[in-house]
């Protein structure tokens, strides 16, 4: 079994490439992981999909057979040549997989290093995969210790000790090119924590917010959230030319402003489209500056030269975390376990059976064949045990069994450290 992980991100690829790889909502999600679980080598799969990135990670048997089945899935999907798939992305195998999932895991990977939003993003992709079928034990146990290390990273470091986002950068960058936020309207448009973000900073700024989604419930309970207003969806068309401040974070699988609702206006606008697929796509002047993701790079530079220090020891705590992963996965094997089971009852089967010899119960002479008996009981004894430990080795039970025979079979009966434990996939799956 190995670990398989091809990214493209904001490192490797621009908006248009990242845009077309995007995976918007969850039918596109399932067709994707179907797909990908189609190919004979791959086991299970996670599809992770944010604005900065799209990534496969997966379990597969042949790392070759399996990076050419998702090449060749993402170019059907996305219309981009194998070739160009793979001039672009990083592809990680193995321990590298696993050291890149837990530098994403612990936002050391993100266009803001420290940004807190990649955890959650993390949970809902794996908790996707899982409770649909798409993933098990194998990836489960890589996300669990990915979370484990994100949190140590967290509590050594200070990187995240003043929460960042692409939403905070963005409001940041209005900040910048306008004299004044205070007193100024601005529509927010989309519910999700990216657009919860910008309401707060926003308002905490002193602006004049409007939040706006197709589903107006959700739209008043971010309202009532971040103490702001409601303006129906279906005022976009007029909104767009009467808001001097627009931020846009929606999960739509199309542009919603275009050139056929653009207007010109006697006034500077200012949008920001955090949205990918994007939001926005125009063609028009009409005194409309811009910023996408990928333009807010410059106060992100500056983010990632205050955090340098943390950084480094944040890699530190990664290195070691991946290393103990890998120790922690070799003390899952099975057979050395059933092989160390049959040893100890040999070794008590053979003491007793020296032991009824010496007081004379049995002959000297039978010694060879009262062996061979004690060694014959204890294979029939164990036999059915054994083979039921085999049958369960691959279900999502088995870290708990493999941890109960650690400290049972333990010669100095020591409690496992935690290291070689692992939670139900399921508590992850849940959220908890």
């Amino acid at each position: 079994m190995h670990y398989l992980l091809i990214s493209f991100s904001h490192k490797n690829s621009t908006m248009d490439i990242r845009e077309k790889l995007s995976y918007p909502d969850d039918y596109h999600k399932t067709g994707c992981l179907t797909k990908l679980n189609s190919g004979d080598d791959i086991s299970e799969t996670m599809l992770i999909s944010t604005c900065n990135r799209m990534e496969v990670f997966c379990s597969c048997s042949d790392i070759k057979l399996a990076t050419r089945h998702i090449f060749e899935m993402l170019n059907m999907r996305a219309g981009i040549s194998i070739e160009e798939l793979e001039g672009r992305a990083d592809i990680f195998d193995d321990s590298s997989a696993i050291h890149h999932l837990f530098t994403v895991a612990s936002s050391l990977d993100s266009m803001v290093v420290g940004e807190t939003q990649i955890a959650g993003q993390l949970k809902d992709a794996f908790r996707y995969s899982y409770d649909n079928g798409f993933c098990g034990q194998k990836i489960a146990r890589a996300m669990h210790h990915a979370f484990k290390c994100a949190a140590k990273v967290r509590n050594a470091t200070d990187i995240s000790s003043k929460p960042v986002s692409i939403a905070s950068v963005a409001v940041a960058k209005l900040k910048s090119v306008l004299d004044k936020v205070e007193g100024k309207k601005a529509l927010v448009i989309g519910v999700g924590e990216m657009s919860e973000i910008t309401a707060k900073h926003l308002v905490s700024n002193g602006a004049d917010v409007y939040i706006m989604n197709r589903t107006k419930d959700k739209a008043f309970s971010l309202a009532k959230e971040c103490g702001t207003k409601v303006l129906d969806f279906d005022q976009l068309s007029h909104a767009v030319n009467e808001f001097e401040i627009l931020f846009t974070a929606t999960s739509a699988s199309k542009p919603i402003i275009t050139d056929e609702i653009i207007r010109s206006c006697d006034f500077d606008r200012y949008w920001f489209d955090m949205a990918l697929p994007r939001d926005i796509k125009y063609s028009k002047g009409e005194r409309i500056n811009l910023y996408e993701i990928d333009d807010l790079k410059t106060i992100v530079d500056e983010n990632k030269s205050l955090r340098e220090d943390g950084a480094r020891k944040a890699h530190g705590i990664i290195g070691r975390s991946t290393v103990e992963f890998f120790e922690w996965l070799d003390t899952l094997n099975i057979e050395p376990m059933i092989k160390e089971i049959y040893e100890k009852a040999f070794e008590a089967a053979k003491v007793e059976s020296d032991r009824v010899i010496k007081k004379g119960y049995i002959p000297k002479e039978y010694s060879s064949e009262v062996h061979k008996m004690g060694e014959q009981v204890m294979k029939r004894f164990l036999h059915e045990m054994t083979s039921r430990m085999r049958d369960v080795s691959e279900d999502s039970k088995s870290d708990m069994l493999t941890g109960a025979l650690q400290f049972l079979i333990k010669d100095d009966k020591k409690e496992v450290s935690d290291e070689y434990k692992c939670e139900h996939s399921l508590s992850i799956a849940q959220g908890q």
